[in-house]
């Protein structure tokens, strides 16, 4: 019922709205079950897998020493500023990633920076990193941490100040970052592939990504670090990549960013032509997301933490990233377009899927195929 209400009442109404204006609008909605005790514990009651059974633990994994008690997490970029952390981890997500920050507050990219593509259920953005600083989003999160409930990453970004080829002092903003949020974080994603600030990408690259990974690895000290990479890159360029990340010895990889693709839409191509620049996210994604999560398990192996993200919307979408590997996954597109409890919909089924599997978790089905 509250998924056929939310297609056929809520969204359509969210979607007269600008796409930032809606995005405030339910920030604000989530305002009293972010502050009031009794209300995030009936929401928490109302959207469980199944109370008080086995069910709850199909969909539950336990990696990098945490506990997640759904596969199904809540992608980078909703929440930039952990407003609103404590609702949000009650509506049936097994985790959440917030941010992305960055060391120094900053705005976002001029505006209009954020456009969506009904037709092909996606999301075009250029925002940049808009968010009040490390410092402020780890303050906010210091308070909201016992009511959350669930694992909490932060991501981490250059702040747009940084000119990207001082390469020392890339390295130190992410460094500045990190030590803001890593007390506050239970693993924390290094965001080297939006495509929204300027030469970000190029710190995939082999060398440069080596320096600053390292830098990060050396301070963290028993904090998770993960690394966001992009679908676009070529296969020379994902191997590089995932050569650091073993060498360096990272806790995962997040499998994938927004792409700069225009490939395979249904929207009209003057509009593409008319949005420009930004990350598109959603089901046109969905495939090269998979793709890239099966070649990341394939070099990484069994022991590192993949984060499948990309147009996930249903339970087949989660289950066929699983398939390919990934350990957890991540919607952000399909939770605006399916709504507030579409993650809680989403684990119902996958545990369904799992006893009808025959597997007690669903761990035991990552990286296992079907033709």
């Amino acid at each position: 019922m509250g998924a056929v209400l939310y297609r056929r009442a809520l969204r359509p109404l969210l979607f007269l709205l600008p796409p930032g204006a809606a995005h405030e609008l339910a920030l604000s909605a989530l305002g009293p079950v972010e502050h009031l005790r009794w209300l995030r514990a009936a929401v928490r009651a109302a959207v469980a897998v199944a109370p008080d059974s086995s069910a709850g633990r199909r969909i539950g994994v336990r990696r990098m020493g945490l506990d997640f008690p759904s596969i199904v997490g809540l992608a980078g970029g909703f929440d930039k500023n952990a407003r609103r952390p404590r609702a949000l981890g009650a509506l049936g997500f097994g985790h959440l990633e917030l941010g992305t920050v960055t060391a120094r507050a900053q705005e976002a990219n001029p505006a209009p920076n954020l456009f969506r593509l009904p037709l092909d259920r996606a999301l075009v953005n250029r925002l940049g990193f808009p968010n009040e600083g490390a410092e402020r989003l780890a303050a906010r999160l210091r308070v909201s941490r016992p009511g959350i409930g669930v694992p909490v990453g932060v991501s981490i970004g250059k702040s747009r100040a940084v000119p990207v080829d001082d390469l020392e002092a890339v390295v130190g903003d992410y460094v500045a970052a990190f030590d803001a949020v890593r007390e506050v974080a239970d693993f924390v994603v290094v965001n080297v592939s939006s495509p929204n600030t300027a030469g970000l990408r190029t710190m995939q690259a082999r060398e440069h990504a080596r320096s600053l990974l390292s830098a990060l690895r050396a301070r963290a000290a028993g904090s998770r670090l993960l690394v966001k990479i992009a679908p676009d890159l070529d296969d020379a360029q994902l191997e590089d990549i995932l050569a650091v990340v073993q060498e360096v010895r990272l806790d995962g990889v997040v499998a994938t960013n927004t792409t700069i693709a225009r490939s395979d839409l249904v929207t009209d191509p003057e509009r593409i032509e008319a949005i420009g620049a930004g990350g598109l996210s959603g089901r046109p994604l969905r495939g090269r997301s998979l793709d890239v999560v099966r070649r990341v398990r394939a070099r990484v192996g069994r022991e590192m933490v993949v984060i499948g993200v990309g147009g996930v919307e249903t339970a087949d979408h989660a289950m066929a990233l699983v398939r390919a590997g990934a350990d957890l996954v991540q919607m952000y597109t399909g939770f605006i377009y399916e709504g507030p409890l579409s993650a809680a919909r989403i684990g119902r089924e996958l545990a369904r899927r799992v006893e009808r599997e025959g597997a007690a978790t669903i761990a035991d089905l990552v990286g296992v195929e079907r033709v």
